[in-house]
């Protein structure tokens, strides 16, 4: 079975741009495009892998982030953000996430982190 993951970000272009590395790589995608229909989905049947992005209209990522963990204290994610900040990566490390990505988003980057979020690892430095 294909790992499941949920790409979460409100903009359409940039879940279509991580589906297609994704479904590409072999997973099984879905989508949302804010944080009450990415919590709706994660309930209903939790993702192996959720990438959130970290700005969206609603509902801040990390604040998604963390009613996931209410759900499923062991979900995986990796935040994607236009934010460079490095207390931003503190924050997202402090929150749960298992990476974070700096946007936009290359290839071989996201590959290399679902792999490694998905075997259990982590993609801090």
């Amino acid at each position: 079975m294909k790992p499941r993951v949920l790409v979460v970000d409100d903009s359409a272009l940039a879940r279509r741009a991580a589906r297609k590395i994704l479904e590409e790589d072999g997973y099984d995608v879905e989508e949302a495009s804010d944080g009450v229909q990415a919590l709706e989905r994660y309930f209903l049947k939790p993702h192996d892998l959720v990438l959130l992005d970290m700005v969206m209209t609603g509902m801040y990522g990390l604040e998604v982030l963390e009613k996931m963990r209410q759900i499923h204290p062991q979900v995986r994610a990796l935040v994607l953000t236009a934010d460079i900040q490095k207390s931003t990566a503190e924050q997202a490390r402090a929150t749960g996430a298992a990476g974070i990505l700096n946007k936009p988003v290359n290839r071989e980057a996201l590959s290399a982190a679902a792999k490694i979020i998905l075997a259990g690892g982590v993609t801090w430095n």
